[in-house]
């Protein structure tokens, strides 16, 4: 039997690499609800036994049931109905309703609720898992950060009303953000669009009684026919900027109708909406003005770790599909992955995928530690000032170093998922531009994640900030103070001189100010992201798992033939760093240049706006 899980080594060795027993130990505040709720477990060992069974589970799903359904998914995509419904693809909606009664639909609320209550960590796994079966499935399953908004800053009325519904995977969900004239820029919100029969600037308004209601419209809503919409709406008309923005939550009725589905290049089993609301009812989420500024931002890291995750997921299932054919594909007398460039190919592309993979698990650990930490400040700080101190202190710390890998990782991993896909059309060559090969629909939907949830430039500006105010350069430095084996050592050197290299470049850029550093955030992010991943692959390199991993044996793997994971990453990390030392080298004399010909001859250099058509 297939199983997603289980077939990915690198998944189940990082899975017992990474220190589950603390994030349990914080999911659980210390399983404190054991005795309370039947699915809550008892310590750190049957809780990661229980991540461990779900995976396994939902691995299984995804290789026989969503996997095999999903070219049809592609083919078939969403039905927009004359009352302004929407029919789901048949293998779409069968999934949905599988998901469900594997009740992995509410992976990280609380017990409480119904939820599974798991780390971030296991979800990012989870979303993965279901990315590589189908990246458009993803954005219903990995939605589920809607529910744990609702959890966080919603009365306790509105959390017992809905979230059990989201455990049971009765309802999804839909973050209703987006104006045709605000796009990225989310303060630009008013609602946007037009009443249609009087033509009316749109608004959320309140009835005399108070009531809430939503009247306008909003666009590019992934899985906008979702039953609960979160939409952000401007509460306060005399205040242009985010502050005057509200969270509102609606129900789907006759009062919301979807006027049109995007015709998308990719990700065709994912419904992206035009939405109307008719006077819709809402419910307001926490407090007015903090829509943008608190509720959204939290629900926009999330769903970008989401995205990093189904970028993994597609890349892997890219991999395969070249790496298989490779071995099998004979050109001049031998299987194409004899010839040099080929192999080096398929070499970097599975390096690049184990290194998005690394920095992801990483980011989603360190968000477990800060959302544990600030539970624990909340609701059972220590008596000790001391320790009290020192949480505060960690999760100011946990804060800085989120709010920089978040956007790295959806960085990365969204670039590496279309370089890879790109790739395996190559290995495939005029095979894989056909349909008979899944690789063009991999190439098709990994496009839009560098686009969705911000865009890569986006992630840049704001993973640059983190690099240039020093959370780089201190977490740089705690990686580099880790204890690693003797066989990584030279690596680690050659890891100091790329930091130091990157601390020349930030001192170059803060002394030409905050407009050289975002034209050239792009490749001090790149130097800051090659330093961590290289740290990561060496502390894999010096892992404490025992674990053996097959290799290949004329392209087809051997149970007889493996090595230690502990020697395969030592040889990833020597590969990975040396190959990326003079990159970063390059990228620093760039960025030391001065050249600011962007700003000074962009008339002359781009030319006129041509005519277009």
């Amino acid at each position: 039997m297939g199983n997603f899980y289980r077939d990915n080594s690198d998944i189940q060795f990082l899975f017992r690499h990474i220190d589950l027993k603390a994030l349990a130990e914080l999911s659980e505040e210390g399983f404190k609800f054991a005795g309370e709720f039947d699915s809550a477990p008892a310590g750190a060992d049957e809780a990661i036994q229980n991540y461990e069974m779900v995976l396994d589970s939902l691995g299984q799903l995804s290789a026989e049931f969503i996997a095999p359904r999903a070219e049809d998914v592609d083919r078939q995509g969403n039905t927009l109905n004359e009352d302004g419904s929407v029919t789901r693809p048949k293998g779409t909606a069968e999934a949905i309703e599988k998901l469900g009664q594997a009740e992995v639909m509410g992976f990280t609320l609380p017990h409480r609720f119904g939820g599974l209550n798991f780390p971030n960590l296991v979800y990012s796994i989870a979303i993965e898992i279901v990315s590589r079966a189908d990246a458009a499935l993803m954005n219903i399953f990995g939605l589920q950060g809607i529910a744990e908004t609702i959890n966080a800053f919603a009365d306790e009325e509105i959390k017992q009303q809905y979230l059990p519904d989201f455990s049971a995977g009765k309802v999804t969900g839909a973050m209703v953000l987006t104006e045709p004239d605000a796009g990225s820029d989310l303060q630009a919100i008013k609602v946007s669009g037009h009443d249609q029969e009087k033509e009316q600037p749109a608004r959320v308004y309140q009835d005399a009684e108070g009531n809430w209601f939503v009247r306008g419209v909003k666009r590019f809503i992934t899985n906008g026919c979702g039953e609960i919409l979160l939409v952000l709406a401007r509460s306060e008309p005399d205040i242009s900027d985010g502050r005057g923005l509200s969270l509102y939550l609606v129900e789907r009725g006759p009062w919301v109708k979807v006027r049109r589905l995007e015709d998308k290049l990719g990700i065709h089993g994912s419904p992206t909406c035009e939405l109307f609301f008719n006077d819709a009812p809402a419910k307001l989420i926490g407090e007015r003005q903090r829509g943008l500024i608190t509720y959204v931002m939290s629900l926009m890291n999330g769903a970008r770790i989401g995205i990093a995750g189904q970028s993994l997921g597609i890349a892997e299932a890219a991999f395969r599909v070249a790496r298989d054919y490779a071995s099998t594909r004979r050109q001049f007398g031998v299987t194409i992955e004899k010839l040099p460039a080929v192999r080096d190919m398929l070499i970097d592309m599975k390096i690049a995928v184990e290194a998005g993979r690394a920095l992801l698990y990483e980011t989603s650990r360190v968000v477990d530690s800060e959302l544990g930490i600030l539970r624990r400040l909340d609701s059972n700080p220590p008596e000790d000032k001391e320790q009290a101190k020192q949480l505060k202190n960690d999760s100011r710390k946990y804060k800085r170093l989120a709010a920089m890998l978040t956007p790295m990782s959806k960085y990365y991993c969204s670039e590496m998922c279309n370089m890879v896909a790109y790739d395996a059309i190559q290995v495939l060559g005029g095979s894989g531009y056909m349909r008979d090969y899944a690789c063009e629909r991999y190439a098709r939907d990994a496009r839009i994640t560098t686009i969705y949830e911000g865009t890569s430039q986006l992630q840049v500006v704001a993973a640059v900030r983190g690099v240039c105010s020093g959370t780089a350069e201190k977490y740089l430095t705690e990686l580099a103070g880790q204890d690693y084996d003797e066989n990584v050592k030279d690596l680690l050197e050659i890891l100091a001189e790329g930091t130091e290299k990157m601390k020349e470049a930030i001192t170059f850029i803060k002394d030409n100010g905050n407009e050289y550093m975002d034209l050239y955030g792009r490749p001090l992010v790149d130097i800051a992201i090659d330093l961590i991943n290289g740290y990561l692959f060496c502390s894999q390199a010096s892992t404490k798992v025992d674990m053996q991993v097959p290799i290949a044996e004329n392209g087809q793997a051997d149970a007889a033939k493996t090595i230690s994971v502990r020697q395969r990453k030592a040889q990833i990390a020597r590969r990975f760093i040396t190959k990326n030392a003079p990159k970063i080298a390059a990228l620093a004399e760039l960025i030391r240049t001065g050249d600011k010909s962007t700003f000074n001859e962009y008339e002359a250099l781009v030319g006129p706006v041509p005519e277009v058509g």
